[in-house]
């Protein structure tokens, strides 16, 4: 049984073999975690070793570091979650990290986002996951791997049974690994959470819309799916629509940064009026304007008791929506989160949603406006509040900090939620 000290020692002893420094970054989060340890027992840790925190290095990781990571985790059962986001790493450290991936029996979590991996860092990646039975989530967005590392991951869903949450956005994959992805996902029944943000598709036909809305009818693991930036219009939403309508296990979708206008919004109304298991829909940054806002607000005031966040920021929506989303939210009782900033905020919305608030209807925690007032006249200022505000890094002090994380002097937020909705510890 491992622990943080012998884990510790063993990385000394690693980095003496390989002939390299230990890495202070490293040695910096061993030593905060044998503080933890003298005041709490714990059976695992998160090593949080990202290389965009400038409280903690200003020195980021690169493929020898992962080697050295990877000769002392590979027979290590402490460490059960490894967040390498914003380092230096390249196909050769990934490597490194895929045999870690065929040996640990442990490791649930790997963050590598936003590193320099390559298509064939991915492949090694991928094919180690082939064999590992502990790997639940795994992010790899930002990482240029294109379309063969996305085929790659594709193979690999065919045959690992143990992966929960996918990340692969902003990875630069074309028109054949989009596609190939949610055609293994009709057979596979273990995946839950997939981000295939951002990729490179250069046709008008929206086929690969169309792909993954006819996995969402069949296949009811997929909980949470991320297709923003697919400049996906009004067919496309509208072929989602037709096949969520009977899916009773989908939670979470994200559409936004896309071209949805009022066509596609009503379509998607249909499927909240359904009363489906969608608890979270992110249209922010379309085109839905009042009409669309009208075709929401009808839907979550008059049939859906499933909706928890909305999110329409920034879709040139005015007074005429505005107030009916205020409005349905009275009658409501189940959509607890709106987002609306970016929209026209005239006053009669900003009086709208200051009623919200100060009824305390709609929670300051729970949406990215807060109202003030100035000679009389009602405004809404933006809060920082994000549906993913954690995405791209993870909170250190403050009421952000994960519950399960410790505040303060410990800033070792190692954020295990590849997206909303799904937790794995």
């Amino acid at each position: 049984m491992s622990d943080i000290h012998s884990t510790a020692f063993r990385y000394e002893a690693v980095c003496t073999e390989l002939g390299i420094e230990p890495n202070p970054y490293v040695t910096l989060m061993f030593d905060k975690e044998k503080e933890e340890a003298v005041f709490e027992f714990k059976e695992s840790m998160d090593l949080y070793l990202a290389g965009n925190n400038k409280l903690l290095t200003d020195k980021r990781l690169v493929d020898s570091d992962a080697e050295a990571l990877y000769k002392t985790l590979c027979n290590n059962t402490y460490v059960d979650g490894l967040d390498l986001r914003y380092n230096n790493l390249t196909s050769v450290g990934a490597k490194h990290i895929a045999k870690l991936l065929e040996e640990t029996v442990t490791l649930k979590y790997l963050n590598l986002m936003c590193n320099d991996i390559e298509s064939e860092g991915a492949e090694a990646i991928a094919k180690a996951l082939h064999k590992n039975e502990s790997l639940r989530v795994l992010r790899l967005n930002g990482n240029k791997i294109g379309n063969r590392g996305g085929m790659c991951f594709a193979q690999m869903l065919q045959v690992n049974k143990i992966l929960e949450a996918l990340d692969l956005g902003d990875t630069d994959m074309t028109i054949e690994a989009v596609i190939a992805l949610p055609t293994v996902l009709f057979r596979n029944s273990t995946l839950k959470a997939l981000n295939v943000n951002r990729p490179l598709i250069f046709s008008c036909q929206e086929e690969t819309t169309v792909h993954f809305a006819k996995m969402l009818k069949v296949n009811t693991s997929i909980e949470e799916l991320h297709l923003q930036k697919y400049d996906m219009r009004d067919f496309g939403a509208t072929r989602l629509a037709e096949n969520l309508m009977a899916n009773m296990t989908f939670n979470y979708l994200d559409l936004s940064c896309n071209r949805i206008t009022r066509d596609g919004t009503k379509e998607l109304a249909k499927v909240l009026k359904n009363n489906t298991s969608i608890k979270i829909l992110d249209l922010g940054f379309n085109r839905l304007e009042d009409d669309g806002a009208m075709h929401l607000a009808e839907a979550i005031a008059t049939y859906n008791t499933t909706l928890e966040t909305l999110v329409v920021a920034s879709n040139g929506i005015g007074n005429k929506g505005l107030c009916a989303l205020a409005d349905a939210m009275k009658t409501n009782t189940t959509l607890t989160s709106i987002f609306i900033w970016g929209n026209k905020l005239e006053e009669p919305a900003c009086i709208a949603f200051a009623s919200l608030l100060e009824s305390g209807r709609l929670k300051p925690e729970n949406t990215d406006i807060q109202a003030y007032v100035v000679d009389g006249v009602t405004k809404l200022c933006e809060l920082s509040n994000q549906i993913r505000r954690h995405y791209y890094w993870a909170p250190n002090y403050g009421s952000d900090v994960p519950s399960w994380q410790p505040r303060g002097k410990n800033p070792r937020g190692s954020d295990v939620v590849i997206m909303k909705n799904l937790t794995v510890y």
